[in-house]
């Protein structure tokens, strides 16, 4: 593997097939995750049709609630469960991505650091336990955040994804390689 001698003195990865490696070292967090997670609801199909799902079954039960309450003779029990049903589905619409990230705390605390190296073949992500691989086919499209890029699956549900949070570049120049990178390997959502 060679090594790239990076401005400020760090050294990279190997340089890939489109030139210098980019490397980022950063600590994963909740709104990362949470970040990640509402730009993937944002750009798949299936995630725009479950949080349309949940706005239009939550605005059912609350008409439901209401009309239950309306009729001749109101049945407050069956409307009570049926407004507060879909106040929650309301609620956890907007929230899901939030605590789905917070579900993985415990997950992203034993990560520790974690060094991504990307370069013309993919992307190289270490941390305390792991070592992977990601070659650009399992993961064919990427969106970007003003915080994050964020690779991921084509499948269905988009279960695969890779978050490399921008605070983790060396300098603004990296996130224009890293930019450059994903653009020349993966479609941009």
């Amino acid at each position: 593997m060679d090594i790239v001698e990076h401005p400020d003195g760090r050294q990279g990865g190997a340089a890939g097939a489109d030139g210098p490696a980019v490397e980022l070292v950063y600590q994963n967090t909740v709104a990362d995750f949470a970040g990640a997670l509402r730009a993937r609801a944002a750009r798949t199909g299936a995630a725009r049709r479950k949080k349309w799902l949940f706005s239009f079954t939550g605005t059912l039960s609350l008409i439901g609630g209401a009309a239950l309450l309306a009729g001749n003779e109101p049945d407050v029990g069956r409307a009570v469960a049926f407004l507060v049903g879909g106040v929650l589905l309301w609620v956890i619409g907007p929230l899901g991505p939030r605590l789905q990230a917070r579900a993985l705390r415990g997950l992203l605390e034993k990560t520790g650091e974690t060094r991504a190296v990307i370069d013309g073949t993919g992307v190289r992500l270490t941390a305390t336990a792991c070592d992977t691989r990601i070659g650009w086919s399992a993961q064919p499209t990427y969106a970007e955040t003003d915080e994050l890029f964020v690779m991921l699956s084509e499948d269905k549900r988009a279960v695969a994804m890779t978050v490399l949070p921008k605070r983790g570049a060396g300098s603004p120049a990296d996130i224009d390689r890293l930019r450059a990178i994903l653009d020349a390997n993966l479609r941009r959502l």
